[in-house]
């Protein structure tokens, strides 16, 4: 069992940041320790940044969460992790996000801007926009959409507009998906259907060919297919949308389509790099 600290900062919500890595995977430096230990190093402050909104929410929010029947286990709501320790606790992972970020070399802006617009995004959705129909899922994706354009700044490469399309579309279908139980489950449908086509036009686009120099990336769309539909699948004959981090790690089918998912891509891209 894990310290009730290091429960607070619910590490296994970090799955979520891996967004910051996808566009390492889309270029040449994924063959370079430059290339990781940029992307790595803006990964873990974007993993402090989350864990500093987990932490602030559940400090404002410990008397609500500690009448219900599951939120009330948590380790400050609990109590096993006292006010004044979690509120110390936020400002070590600001500061960590802060520095992190400030480590991570960039041309023109700081890389410190990105994991700010994240925290004022998710300041603003936990006090303001959350209570907004369809508004708190678009609010959601766009937290990812930035983790991706994130990873492209870290590496000093342009954020392919595709990218940021598949992203923002997939990003929504899990945050409908998310909602499920709650209200408009008719919008997952055409959202799966969305995330699909836009990355299958995004792997045969001229911009995409262009840049890495081979049409083969189409051969990754079935794995991406799948994985869309096995969750569907979860989600409406087993109910298993409410935490797609969980999820993610927890289905065994799942985890071995996104491992064969980056392997083809770096198999893909290795073989043009070395063609090229």
């Amino acid at each position: 069992m894990m310290p009730p600290f290091v429960e607070a900062l619910r590490p296994h919500q970090w799955v979520k940041n891996l967004l910051v890595l996808v566009p390492l995977f889309f270029t040449e430096q994924a063959f370079e320790v430059s290339g990781w230990t940029a992307a790595l190093t803006a990964f873990a402050s974007f993993c402090f940044a989350a864990s500093s909104i987990y932490l602030l929410n559940d400090i404002l929010d410990r008397e609500e969460d500690a009448r219900h029947p599951k939120k009330r286990l948590r380790p400050i709501a609990s109590g096993r992790l006292p006010i004044a320790a979690a509120w110390l606790e936020l400002v070590v992972t600001l500061s960590a996000t802060a520095g992190l970020a400030v480590l991570v070399p960039s041309e023109g802006l700081s890389f410190l801007v990105w994991p700010t617009a994240y925290l004022g995004l998710n300041v603003a959705y936990s006090f303001w926009l959350k209570r907004l129909v369809i508004v708190d899922c678009m609010c959601i994706a766009l937290g990812f959409q930035l983790r991706v354009m994130a990873g492209a700044a870290a590496i000093d490469v342009a954020a392919s507009k595709w990218l940021q399309v598949c992203t923002f579309f997939f990003a929504l279908f899990l945050a409908f998906c998310k909602r499920y139980e709650e209200l408009l489950s008719m919008m997952i449908g055409p959202l799966a259907a969305l995330s699909i086509l836009s990355y299958a036009l995004y792997t045969v686009s001229p911009e995409t060919v262009a840049r890495h120099g081979t049409e083969r990336l189409i051969y990754t769309v079935p794995f991406v297919t799948y994985g869309v539909f096995r969750y569907l699948f979860l989600v409406y004959r087993k109910s298993e949308g409410g935490d797609p981090a969980r999820l993610l790690f927890r289905d065994v089918p799942l985890v071995l389509s996104g491992v064969l998912y980056a392997a083809v891509v770096l198999l893909v891209l290795h073989d043009a790099g070395a063609g090229g």
